[in-house]
């Protein structure tokens, strides 16, 4: 159930490559915590832009003079091995500076990951579990693997 918080400075992103993005963040991010890429488990992976007027993302205590992006990426506690964490990050970072067609360094991307404990994630009224989502998923890779899907 992966979660991703884009921010950065209005005009960074187009609008159609923005819509490329979110697809491509959303493959990215399914890729790396490791859930089946079916439809359920993608209805669940969330991708939000947030555009920030100008002159309110700010480095060394100025306006940015070229974009700068913070990625909140959200997942279960657990749902991710340390070399999982740093393919997210690493593909993350490629595909904002590849949509922006800017400078190509990569400290103008910040990818912080936050696990949630388990029953602290809630959804359709009630607390997720997360080894019955674990347990969905395998369920959905061994039906896709058998060819029942």
């Amino acid at each position: 159930m992966p979660c991703l918080d884009v921010t950065y400075p209005t005009g960074a992103i187009d609008e159609p490559t923005r819509k490329d993005l979110a697809e491509k963040l959303t493959t990215t991010f399914m890729h790396w915590e490791g859930v089946p890429a079916t439809d359920f488990f993608r209805q669940q992976c969330w991708v939000y832009f947030h555009e920030l007027p100008e002159g309110m993302v700010n480095r060394a205590g100025v306006p940015t003079d070229v974009p700068i992006y913070r990625v909140n990426a959200t997942v279960p506690e657990g749902a991710m091995n340390e070399e999982r964490k740093a393919g997210l990050v690493k593909d993350v970072t490629d595909l904002l500076l590849e949509a922006d067609g800017g400078e190509p360094d990569p400290l103008r991307v910040w990818v912080l990951i936050g696990e949630v404990p388990n029953g602290n994630w809630g959804a359709a009224g009630q607390v997720i579990d997360f080894a019955q989502l674990r347990a969905a998923a395998k369920a959905a890779r061994e039906e896709a693997a058998s060819g029942d899907a």
